[in-house]
């Protein structure tokens, strides 16, 4: 039986670090106020909110996290740009915000312009589809500080303070809409770079997976990036709203478990789910190798379902419309419950349960 934390990854130590380091972050915000840009007290939100008078600008970090690791072992850098896209626009997006810009700082220990070329090529198509600017960003060559890149970026979105989602507002018979993934988006890889290099070696990267394909080629597989196609639901800044949408919850790390109840907890409720999609092949013969515990999978990788999309019932029709007229293949994957646990029906026919 393999798990995230004999991997390596202490997922309980970095839910403590992120607390700390929010209240330092906090303590700053006084010394703006009043002042233009005076931050919102936001905990555990998925972006940060400087106040601008008639809006909000909106802030989120990420990484590529040891994504980057699996693409510097494949020789192929030109789909994590995807990868850091979707990590922080579908963050953004998960407060009502639109994304307006993305700037990206690259440690490396040596610089390869060739490298730099292909990394920086696959963030520029990611972020022109979804209409987001690069207006700034770093290349520090650092020896000694990292032995392999480390590819990090800052979204800076923009919401009316109206029109900012509400999740305090969710209430049991709401929807939840389930919008597809790839194969692992761009979480939980210490996890199976951990158990593919025990079954297989390694290079596991080199081996055959199925049909010709690599498991290094089937595991770059680039995330979905739904921020556009969310906006076409609530509608970018200075658009009317399309679909009243009361929570959005981005399944990255944490997976389901973690990311539904940040959303539901401002309700006091939970969810009954009982038509997530079914995860990509590639990980339910990742989870059989590395003998993976269900209720594992689903609070490491998204398991196929990327983003939950949470409204009331009437309106579940036109969104999922929108949605794939937009690309995104949506569906209704459960409602929301007055019991503020998660029930889950797994991939492998069990029911998971998280409490409250």
């Amino acid at each position: 039986m393999t798990t995230y934390k004999d991997s390596g990854v202490d997922v309980r130590e970095g839910d403590r670090a992120s607390m700390i380091a929010y209240a330092h972050a906090a303590s700053t915000f006084a010394s703006r106020k009043g002042m233009i840009g005076e931050p919102v007290y936001e905990k555990d939100g998925y972006a940060g909110f400087l106040d601008m008078g008639t809006y909000y600008l909106v802030q989120s970090d990420d990484s590529t996290g040891s994504k980057i690791d699996l693409a510097f072992d494949a020789g192929r850098f030109d789909t994590l740009g995807y990868d850091l896209t979707a990590m922080v626009a579908d963050d953004a997006v998960c407060t009502g915000a639109e994304s307006i810009a993305i700037s990206n700082t690259i440690d490396v220990p040596h610089i390869d312009a060739t490298i730099i070329d292909q990394l920086m090529g696959g963030l520029a198509r990611a972020c022109a589809e979804q209409k987001i600017a690069v207006p700034a960003g770093e290349i520090a060559e650092v020896p000694g500080a990292v032995a392999r890149a480390v590819w990090s970026a800052t979204v800076v979105g923009i919401v009316a303070k109206d029109r900012v989602l509400k999740p305090e507002t969710i209430k049991a018979g709401d929807v939840i809409l389930a919008l597809r993934d790839n194969v692992a988006r761009s979480n939980g890889f210490s996890l199976i770079r951990a158990i593919l290099s025990k079954a297989q070696g390694k290079e596991w990267f080199k081996k055959e997976w199925k049909n010709g394909k690599t498991w290094g080629e089937v595991m770059l597989t680039p995330s979905v990036i739904y921020s556009a196609a969310i906006l076409s639901l609530i509608g970018r800044y200075g658009e009317p709203v399309k679909v009243p949408v009361k929570g959005v919850a981005h399944i990255t790390g944490g997976g389901i478990p973690s990311k539904l109840k940040r959303v539901l907890k401002k309700s006091g409720c939970g969810a009954a789910l009982t038509d997530l999609w079914p995860p990509h092949e590639a990980m339910t013969d990742l989870i059989k190798i590395g003998n993976v515990p269900t209720e594992e999978a689903y609070r490491t990788w998204n398991m196929g379902s990327g983003m939950l999309v949470v409204l009331e019932e009437k309106n579940a029709s036109r969104a999922i419309e929108l949605l794939e007229k937009n690309g995104i293949h949506a569906k209704k994957a459960g409602t929301v419950t007055g019991d503020p646990a998660i029930h889950l029906h797994a991939f492998d026919g069990s029911e998971v349960m998280i409490g409250a």
